[in-house]
């Protein structure tokens, strides 16, 4: 009786994880993943129910382009984003930075406005950077050496 309750519960689970494994014949497979194909050979053959994954199939997720985010975030679709409507679509950098994107303080920025303004601020972060580069390279230069008090000695 004490070895027939383990063996019992291990075919149990052994039970689970092969139901667990198993797929119709009808189940396609999962996006991304198509059946093993059966080798013959030495290669060894393939279990019933491997998959392996396909490298043909394109990503399931793509960075947003900023047409689109703009697109998204202006709900009007008049091509004015107001700072609410870059909140409301959590674009925070937009909405923290909107009034030095509205240099006009109209109340609204163009896709155009936003790109300026990261091709300006891209230009002060490598324009920043640069100085800073020069800054740390002139006090790591060598400095000369130090004449000698009274001139040179023979």
């Amino acid at each position: 009786m004490r070895r027939l309750l383990p063996l019992a519960a291990l075919l149990l689970l052994g039970a689970a994880a092969q139901a667990q494994t198993m797929t119709s014949p009808a189940t396609p497979a999962p996006q991304g993943l198509t059946p093993a194909p059966a080798t013959g050979g030495s290669g060894g053959a393939a279990t019933p129910g491997t998959r392996t994954r396909s490298h043909s199939t394109a990503p399931t997720h793509h960075r947003r382009t900023m047409q689109e985010r703009f697109d998204a975030a202006n709900v009007t679709h008049d091509g004015h984003l107001t700072q609410q409507q870059a909140q409301d679509a959590h674009w925070t950098r937009i909405a923290g930075h909107f009034s030095e994107i509205d240099k006009d303080n109209r109340g609204y920025v163009t896709l155009d406005d936003i790109h300026a303004y990261n091709r300006a601020s891209y230009a002060a972060r490598r324009a920043a950077r640069a100085a800073r580069a020069a800054s740390s390279s002139a006090s790591t230069a060598p400095s000369p050496a130090p004449a000698a008090p009274g001139g040179t000695q023979k």
